[in-house]
């Protein structure tokens, strides 16, 4: 019997913009700093079919530069469509280099589009005796499906391939016949292909009217049967609608040969394929590759987790070649005796490292419980230790594994590891040893991607774990909690993150090294871990009845600036609206005559927006300081008490190491990085921080303009070195060069302008950013930044310098190497390239910051520990530090801080830190 003559035709330019904007949230950039989304996505649709569908012909259509007939009937044409984005383009050579090197015919010609040399080549296939499928998510295919001819619409957002056939295109449209899809766009038209159809019908009502008349032409036959708009729209635009028919049909005589011959599938050039897969650093896609073309690959070991029979009996398998728990061996035990935990526990403490991973009621560590814990330390086998809802027998438990946990000599390896080892410090482990986060270690490869496991599993293990929904349900107010959920589920869950984990180790450990970034994350991240996870636990004081009494006084201002804010209206509104403060200022009041307007229409009333207008009214400032007052009340003064821990009367920030992609940490729930500081009521709130008890007292430790002097250093800028060493106050040295003024002659405004400068260089402020800032004229603001770099002229060669290389290199990097990755700095488009060259001067100064309090964090917090003191670090707020100290310790602590905060990194300018103490946060800073 005659093998079946299975034609696969691939719909090239849809399938890449689709795998393209599949991960426009989470774009995957390999170290070279190259956008690889739509080659990896078209090489796993590709992978796909010929793994799972087994086709014996196949081909892949591409559209050429040339205008096509549709262009000659109808100007615009498409006319519609964004160019096409740079790195997208700049895949396009790979993808036609993947197809080659699968041996793969490439299908073109000048003047026809992908879809009508598919439609072309499928209609001629049939006649042959093949059965076609049209892989494409695009909709206009529909009407070409016939006995022999089927759609094939790639898998998307975690659902299975659908293979269309007449039946399934007919039920989804409500056709009699698949033709009629040629009727249904004319009248609705299709805005990717700019095909206007006919104004105010959309799919439904052209599905209806389809319906009921078989036919646009006969649907304007019977006009007069229909009323109102719809009727208007078609009498007035029936040419618009019969060529927007025209322009929907596929042709079907596109002059190409069918040679069935040079459409059979033939065996990859491995070879080719190998070094294309290592220059886009798709480690694991040559064997993948070679396994699929092994002769043990006669059978399908995936999974048919979606499967739905179709009229001519073909079987549709879920597209994804992603492994998974069901079709992976593996060996998870459950540890459900004291027994069985001793002997785990002793197993562990022979390996020079293990995995581990922690399942709670909840994500905050200081307010969860421990659920159960999981272990790994070889691939493929895990173990899962549930753990008791009573404290007192979970202690017991955790208990069992508290001298593995605690040894300095054994690595640990986790997944956010901080959170597992905040977890059980409340049970009485403290978690040592070298860490190795995955995490962590995928930031520094690549800092602008996403981070969490599954992510991470499936693109570098190409393995789809168990989603935690499956146990708990779906996020919302609905979810269950892992407490819960069925132990021999957890127990499958639990024990396969562990094992991921550890794989992912394996995979990111020489990444790193590629990257340049493990010295750092060896040095620097991986040592912070601990100190972040002990100012976690530790938490700082809160004077609630300072608060709530602050609170009285904020809703008492907030009432007297509302109602001078009515009387300078001449009327009551809702100063919250901004629909209706726009009437009031620009209508009522006509503060100016043109306002500028959201893209909605309304208004534009945000605080940008009012400060350029501040001095055309008095109105404007009361509504800021309104906004200002209202802000800091609900924000901070009356959600923090809320976020007190009652377990130890406390609030607990989370520190994350993995979000800020210049390095930078960053705290939420709640975040204390962005209590105000700048206004005195905002500084009002610090008083609430205050120590644990009598016995203590707060001290910061802040860096002076740190970020100035990390500049002064990159750059070797003489001048800006010979102001720090000389002790000179830098803006005030900056004012007296700017302006050619003695130093002593510099006044206030001059000082505070140079200040401006000074830090708006780091963030390559323009000419116009500057006057806005100043509110100078343009031509002044220029004249400072050009006045600045003649004499700084070190900072001018650094910027230029670091521009030059981020455009040859697609990176910066810290004094420290930590990389940040800019893909936009060639960009043809001046504004996004102008956002990247800003970034690509600012991340180097910035980064090397962040860089530097961590390593005067890790090298605090050790010397803290060595010396046994009651001292604690407390909080971390960019270049600040915040202790809580001992009244004892606070000489011994002065100089400890000041020591480890000077020499952290070695500048060629000097350090100053600024220590002070204080009975509260606002005393101390």
């Amino acid at each position: 019997m005659n093998e079946p003559k299975k034609l696969f035709l691939l719909d090239a330019m849809a399938l890449i913009y689709r795998a393209y904007f599949a991960f426009s949230k989470n774009p995957r950039i390999n170290s070279k700093g190259q956008n690889t989304s739509a080659v990896l996505g078209f090489a796993n649709a590709l992978l796909d079919i010929l793994k799972n569908q087994k086709p014996t012909h196949i081909g892949v259509a591409f559209d050429t530069h040339a205008p096509t007939v549709r262009h000659d009937d109808f100007a615009e044409y498409k006319a519609n469509r964004e160019k096409m984005p740079e790195d997208l383009a700049a895949s396009i050579p790979f993808i036609v280099e993947l197809i080659k090197g699968f041996n793969i015919p490439i299908l073109s010609v000048d003047g026809y589009e992908a879809d009508d040399i598919i439609g072309t080549l499928a209609k001629r296939a049939e006649k042959a005796g093949f059965t076609t499928f049209m892989m494409t998510p695009d909709k206009d295919f529909g009407q070409l499906v016939s006995e022999n001819i089927f759609m094939y619409k790639p898998a998307r957002m975690g659902n299975g391939a659908e293979v269309w056939g007449i039946k399934e295109v007919c039920e989804r449209y409500q056709l009699e016949n698949p033709l009629q899809m040629i009727d249904l766009l004319g009248l609705w038209g299709d805005a990717s292909d700019n095909i206007p159809g006919v104004p105010g019908i959309g799919e439904k009502t052209a599905i209806k009217l389809i319906a009921e008349y078989g036919s646009m032409e006969n649907l304007l036959d019977h006009i007069d049967e229909l009323k109102g708009k719809l009727k208007e729209n078609l009498e007035r635009f029936t040419d618009q609608a019969l060529q927007s028919k025209s322009l929907a049909t596929i042709i079907l005589d596109v002059p190409i040969e069918f040679n069935p011959d040079k459409l059979i599938l033939e065996d990859p050039d491995f070879e080719k394929l190998k070094i294309l897969f290592e220059e886009l650093e798709f480690r694991n896609y040559a064997a993948r590759v070679e396994a699929l073309y092994s002769p043990q690959q006669n059978t399908v070991t995936q999974v048919d987790l979606f499967s739905d029979e179709v009229d001519n009996g073909l079987v549709v398998t879920e597209v994804t070649d992603k492994n998974t728990i069901q079709n992976t061996p593996h060996q998870y035990h459950l540890v459900s005796t004291k027994e069985e935990a001793q002997q785990l526990a002793a197993l562990l403490g022979k390996q020079n490292e293990f995995c581990f991973d922690t399942e709670t009621t909840g994500v905050d560590a200081n307010n969860a419980e421990l659920v159960g814990m999981s272990f790994a330390f070889k691939a493929g086998e895990a173990w899962y230790v549930p753990v008791s809802e009573n404290y007192h027998e979970a202690l017991e438990t955790v208990g069992l594994f508290k001298e593995v946990m605690e040894n300095p000599k054994i690595t640990k390896i986790g997944q956010n590891i901080k959170f597992d080892a905040s977890m059980l410090n409340w049970y009485d482990v403290k978690v040592a040893g070298r860490f190795f986060d995955t995490m962590i270690a995928h930031y520094l490869i690549q800092p602008d991607m996403r981070h969490n496991m599954d992510v991470l599993s499936e693109t570098y293990l190409n393995y789809k774990p168990v989603s935690i929904e499956t146990l708990i349900g779906k996020k919302g107010k609905n979810q269950g909690s892992m407490r819960d959920a069925d132990t021999a589920e957890i127990k499958e869950y639990a024990a396969e993150d562990a094992d991921i984990t550890l794989q992912l180790k394996e995979v990111f450990e020489p990444m790193l090294v590629e990257a340049g970034t493990k010295k750092l994350f060896d040095e620097i991240e991986m040592p912070l871990v601990p100190v972040l996870a002990s100012m976690e636990a530790e938490g700082v004081k809160l004077d609630v009845e300072t608060l709530v009494q602050f609170s009285q006084e904020l809703e008492t201002q907030i009432g007297v600036t509302q109602a001078e804010i009515f009387r300078l209206a001449d009327t009551e509104f809702n100063i919250a609206s901004p629909k209706q403060m726009g009437e009031v200022l620009f209508e009522k009041l006509a503060i100016i005559d043109k306002p500028k307007k959201t893209k909605t229409g309304q208004y534009a009333t945000g605080e940008d927006e009012l400060l350029k207008l501040a001095h055309r009214h008095p109105i404007i400032e009361r509504i800021l300081e309104f906004r200002s007052l209202t802000k800091l009340k609900s924000t901070y003064v009356d959600a923090l008490p809320a976020l007190v821990n009652p377990r130890d009367g406390r609030i607990h920030t989370s520190y994350n190491q993995a979000v800020a992609a210049t390095g930078r940490l960053s705290s939420n729930n709640p975040n204390l990085q962005n209590i105000p500081i700048r206004t005195e009521l905002g500084r009002e709130i610090r008083k609430a921080f205050i120590p644990r008890n009598t016995d203590y007292v707060l001290m910061a430790a802040d860096y002076s303009q740190i970020e100035l002097r990390i500049i002064a250093h990159l750059s070797d800028d003489q001048a800006m070195i010979h102001d720090f060493s000389e002790g000179v106050d830098i803006h005030t040295a900056t004012a007296s060069r700017v302006y050619n003024m003695p130093l002593g002659e510099v006044t206030r405004d001059m000082r505070r302008n140079a200040k401006t400068v000074n830090f708006g260089i780091i963030y390559g402020i323009s000419a116009f950013g500057l006057s806005e800032r100043l509110v100078i004229p343009r031509r002044e603001a220029a004249n400072i930044i050009s006045s600045y770099f003649e004499k700084y002229p070190g900072v001018k060669k650094y910027m230029d310098n670091t521009i030059a290389l981020a455009k040859a290199n697609g990176y910066v990097e810290t004094i420290m190497g930590r990389r940040r990755y800019l893909n936009d700095i060639n960009s043809g488009n001046a504004t996004v390239r102008g956002f990247a060259e800003r970034n690509a001067i600012n991340a180097p100064i910035q980064g090397s910051s962040a860089d530097m309090i961590k390593i005067a964090m890790i090298s605090i917090y050790n010397e803290m520990v060595e010396k046994n003191l009651k001292t604690k670090m407390i909080l971390q707020v960019h270049d600040e530090l915040v202790f809580d100290v001992h009244r004892d310790e606070v000489e011994v602590m002065k100089i400890l801080i000041e020591n480890n905060m000077k020499q952290a990194m070695k500048l060629n300018v000097p350090v100053e830190v600024d220590i002070n103490i204080g009975e509260n946060w606002l005393e101390a800073h």
